[in-house]
């Protein structure tokens, strides 16, 4: 009886497969490990000409307030909201007071009231059901957003707020430059 060689198989066998992609972890983690260390990414504020978009002593805990910054165009519709709480980015006496941008970050979704105050997020998104903590800088916890709700910087002086920027990338810009 004549012994024919077996054709070789295309199949990955499960234990070449876990040594292969083991061995590729280790590697990766090596060479990171060798990589200098570039520490945390700033974040980056687009400045704009400061505009006073509310008035402390007429704000009320939970009631959004709207606003356009940084330009009078729809992408630019927002929101200034007194929390009551401290927050990432706050604003006042008792950092409480944050602002951001109406337009979900994933496919630019409205956001117009959606505001819980009970759980101070934002959402869902009407589109994917996205939803934003505002009291984190505006941060992404459900959905199909990949980035933080843009967050409009602010200043108090005196009972006046002010915008002055904006953290994050407006859905709708290419950038956030003044000039764009």
């Amino acid at each position: 009886m004549e012994h024919r060689d077996a054709a070789p198989s295309l199949c990955v066998s499960r234990r070449h497969f876990l040594l292969t992609g083991g061995l590729t972890v280790l590697t990766i983690l090596l060479a990171d490990g060798l990589l200098p260390d570039r520490g945390p990414a700033a974040l980056q504020v687009a400045t704009y000409p400061r505009k006073r978009i509310a008035r402390l002593s007429q704000l009320t805990l939970d009631t959004p307030v709207d606003f356009t910054y940084p330009r009078d165009d729809p992408y630019s519709a927002s929101f200034l909201v007194k929390l009551g709480l401290p927050a990432g980015g706050g604003a006042g006496p008792d950092r409480d007071i944050v602002a951001f941008n109406y337009l979900c970050t994933h496919m630019g979704g409205p956001l117009q009231g959606q505001y819980k105050a009970q759980y101070h997020i934002i959402g869902p998104c009407p589109f994917h059901l996205s939803v934003y903590d505002l009291t984190k800088h505006g941060m992404i916890v459900a959905g199909s957003g990949t980035e933080s709700l843009p967050q409009v910087v602010l200043e108090v002086e005196g009972d006046d707020i002010y915008a002055t920027g904006v953290m994050g990338l407006i859905y709708g810009y290419h950038d956030n430059l003044p000039s764009g």
